[in-house]
């Protein structure tokens, strides 16, 4: 959601920004802009189109100091007016541009609040939005100096935000802040920037100090000055983030999105290199010594991390024997709940940033839970730094919004991480682990074989753009799968899709089936298999159409209204990692042929970093 570009040198640096914009879409955004310091004065372009628009705008612009955004609208419709960046406009501006621009990312609760009182002094606001208070603000607290005029302006603020603010009377200068919102700084010779992703800066540095909440850092040319919330002056390590190009090229494919589909088996191996044994010492030094106390697991996580949730806690009840809770981040933070000292609180969440999903683990940090683990696909997340634990997944930069391959890494690490639990407890037996470790080790190759059916999914994905509903069904580890299929597909196509566990079926969604209403099964060759077959045959009696995705073994056999895809194998607790690959695949196809944008689908960001 969003993002920061920043940059202060002794070049050009609009190219600068346009490349980070470029490399932050995946993110997901509705309006762009850049806005710089040239021929005396600032100067702002703004586009509600891509960000090759923006460039084709920003043609002939030359500074050397600016900051750039993609905005996702939160306050206020995506219009030009309200994209950032955002100029003061205060009583001694006479009416025309005044000498603060400044980005953000996040929301500031008390805005209406700081609105109207910066109002009543003068100020003019053009737009809707929450951030064009942070520039009156700033502006109203400019003494000549905007380092200590932005941290006196944050002191006011209350809500998360990430921000880069430059000024017309300092022109080698930009400021940077942050709270609950990411934000990096770049470190170069003799130049700096910021961004809210390192992503952004590949191939412009790749030395990155990252920002710790209530952090506010001055960036001069030769100058990367942090002070605390307190105001204390603070040192963070620079460290070498490896944020290379080659992530964000697609390649031979059409979309990110379809590449990262069939990177699965890639980082599904990396995932698990290193891994010799099932110990809790995979999550942390202290891991064995944490798993081993634990009485039960509450995991914390939104989205599609939340079904990888979902799936974990039937691996961790089956093969641990520990109990476990599975709740939204978001709803956990705003109710009352009992705390479990000797609980361990596990957040799932692909970019370590998710706002709902940290604030949650700080909410339980503060009633008591102590035993913590992150389980991310950033080893510099803000996850990683709240947690007592962590797991780092090596999905590899994932650019589509709909996720794919974060998912099924997080799948592998939860499925070790039940028998770790299990071994710390000395529930494990050595076959039993050397069976999960042989299991894993071929999981790779496993999946590459489902991605060879990918033929036989075009075929269905044609007949599912046609439709306006799909309802998605699977019977216990494969449930939260279909949850998984269900959500791809809104995402992506805009086709609405539902999924149930096929027990429920006859609770109420039955009333919905017709034989316009394709109906999914995720029908592997488990125990529940003989149930699932007697929901099939109460779908087919009402007219409905199944597409069945079944495995070797599941003996169903196509017949009229009855599609069947057939995986190669069936993979014991492990097939929920296979099966949800030609769901992700019937997503995309389907997509395809709606001709929907599938790597930015509307109205939805990457990385959602505000609530």
């Amino acid at each position: 959601m969003c993002g920061i570009v920043g940059a202060v040198a002794r070049r050009n640096i609009v190219p600068i920004l346009i490349e980070g914009l470029r490399r932050l879409e995946y993110r997901g955004y509705d309006s762009c802009g850049i806005a710089v310091y040239a021929d005396g004065e600032l100067r702002r372009v703004r586009s509600v189109a891509r960000v090759a628009e923006l460039e084709i705008q920003a043609q002939g612009l030359e500074a050397y100091t600016g900051i750039a955004h993609t905005r996702w609208a939160t306050h206020g419709a995506p219009t030009t007016a309200n994209a950032h960046p955002h100029f003061s406009v205060g009583p001694s501006d006479n009416g025309q541009r005044g000498r603060i621009a400044l980005v953000h990312n996040g929301i500031i609760e008390n805005h209406e609040e700081l609105r109207r009182r910066l109002q009543a002094t003068g100020y003019r606001f053009e737009s809707q939005t929450d951030t064009e208070v942070i520039a009156h603000l700033v502006d109203h607290l400019y003494m000549g100096d905007l380092f200590e005029a932005v941290q006196a302006a944050v002191k006011e603020l209350r809500g998360t935000y990430a921000i880069a603010v430059f000024s017309r009377e300092e022109p080698h200068r930009v400021v940077g802040a942050r709270d609950g919102s990411p934000l990096v700084v770049g470190v170069g010779q003799s130049e700096n920037f910021l961004a809210s992703d390192a992503l952004a800066l590949a191939g412009t540095t790749d030395q990155i100090i990252y920002l710790e909440d209530g952090d506010v850092v001055d960036l001069q040319l030769n100058k990367a000055w942090i002070v605390d919330r307190h105001g204390k002056p603070t040192e963070r390590p620079v460290r070498t983030v490896a944020a290379h190009s080659a992530a964000v090229e697609l390649g031979p494919y059409r979309h990110f999105m379809h590449k990262e589909i069939f990177e699965q088996p890639r980082a599904i191996a990396d995932t698990l290199e290193g891994v010799q044994g099932l110990d809790g010492d995979l999550f942390g030094d202290a891991g064995q010594g944490i798993l081993a106390k634990i009485d039960s697991v509450l995991i914390l996580a939104c989205g599609t991390s939340y079904y990888a949730g979902l799936t974990a806690k039937y691996w961790i009840e089956s093969i641990a024997k520990v109990p476990v809770a599975v709740e939204i981040a978001s709803e956990y933070r705003y109710r009352d709940s009992v705390p479990n000292a000797n609980a361990l609180v596990l957040v799932v969440s692909q970019s370590g940033e998710t706002a709902d999903t940290l604030a949650a683990l700080k909410h339980a940090k503060v009633l008591g839970h102590r035993h913590t683990l992150a389980i991310v696909n950033v080893p510099t997340s803000a996850m990683v730094r709240e947690a007592a634990l962590h797991f780092f997944t090596r999905a590899g930069t994932e650019i589509g919004v709909a996720s794919t391959k974060a998912f099924t890494t997080q799948l592998v690490a939860l499925f070790m991480l039940a028998n770790a639990i299990a071994k710390a407890k000395g529930r494990l037996s050595g076959q039993a682990e050397e069976t999960a470790m042989t299991a894993l080790r071929h999981l790779p190759a496993a999946v590459q074989k489902v991605l060879a059916l990918e033929p036989q999914v075009i075929a269905w994905a044609d007949k599912f753009a046609r439709k306006d509903n799909a309802l998605f069904l699977g019977r216990g580890l494969h449930y939260p799968i279909a949850l998984e299929g269900a959500l791809k597909l809104k995402e992506i196509s805009y086709i609405h899709a539902e999924a149930y566990p096929a027990g429920e079926l006859k609770h109420g969604p039955l009333a919905l089936v017709t034989e316009a209403m394709p109906v999914v099964t995720v029908a592997p060759n488990d125990t529940l298999l003989e149930k699932l077959k007697s929901n099939m045959m109460e779908v087919r009696a009402r007219g409905g159409e199944l597409y069945v995705f079944a495995d070797a073994g599941s003996e169903i056999t196509e017949s009229e209204g009855v599609h069947v895809l057939r995986l190669p194998e069936h993979y014991g607790a492990l097939s929920a990692v296979l099966h949800v690959v030609p769901l992700q695949l019937l997503a995309y196809h389907a997509a395809l042929v709606k001709g929907t944008d599938v790597d930015k689908p509307r109205n939805l960001a990457k990385s959602v970093t505000v609530e």
